[in-house]
């Protein structure tokens, strides 16, 4: 029997998933390219054989990975959006930890598993994931009386997307996100709860 290394197998068993997964995902995002079961076990401190308990294949393996990554990226951001009083703040929340998490990693490992595992499984997972994502903001959109909060929560989307690209070919994330906030500033002034109403000089 395996030496258990935690109060209950329980714990044990979710501590070696985790390792397991950290391990493949570190190696996706270094190499771009789907690891091994033995190569993923080896980073994570396991036989081979044992990485087996936990993911009866690499297809499994990868599979859990996206289960685990896209739903914490979801996470990050709602909790970043959920720290702003003000909902104008919480749009250039959700677009500024939308690109810490890019310049992260987190988007590289989600690009490698569409490129390595292409699935419907996975397919699903990312249109799911990217619902999940804009829903917070497409809410607070229409907190703040967005005419079509759908539309601009796409909008808003696109500069992600585009802020990602840049990320991608080099450019820091500190001019990154100055670029963006400089975009962005003037919609959330004009938003913010302090600053409606205000008359114009």
């Amino acid at each position: 029997m395996p030496r258990i290394n935690a109060p209950t197998v329980a714990e044990h068993r979710a501590a070696q998933q985790r390792a397991l997964l950290d391990a493949a995902k570190t190696l996706l995002a270094k190499t771009g390219e789907a690891p091994s079961m033995a190569e993923v076990a080896a980073l994570a401190g396991l036989a081979r054989p044992s990485a087996y308990q936990y993911y009866k294949s690499r297809t499994d393996l990868l599979n859990a990975l996206v289960l685990d990554v896209f739903p914490r990226w979801a996470q990050r951001v709602e909790e970043a959006m959920a720290a702003e009083q003000d909902p104008a703040d919480r749009v250039l929340a959700y677009v500024l930890t939308n690109i810490a998490l890019v310049a992260e990693g987190e988007h590289a490992v989600g690009s490698a598993l569409a490129a390595v595992a292409p699935s419907e499984e996975l397919n699903a997972q990312s249109s799911l994931m990217h619902g999940q994502l804009l829903d917070p903001l497409v809410g607070t959109l229409r907190e703040l009386g967005a005419e079509d909060p759908a539309a601009t929560a796409e909008l808003i989307n696109a500069i992600v997307h585009s802020a990602t690209k840049l990320l991608e070919s080099g450019s820091p994330v500190e001019s990154v996100n100055a670029r963006v906030t400089e975009l962005l500033e003037p919609y959330v002034r004009g938003h913010r709860s302090g600053d409606r109403g205000k008359s114009q000089p």
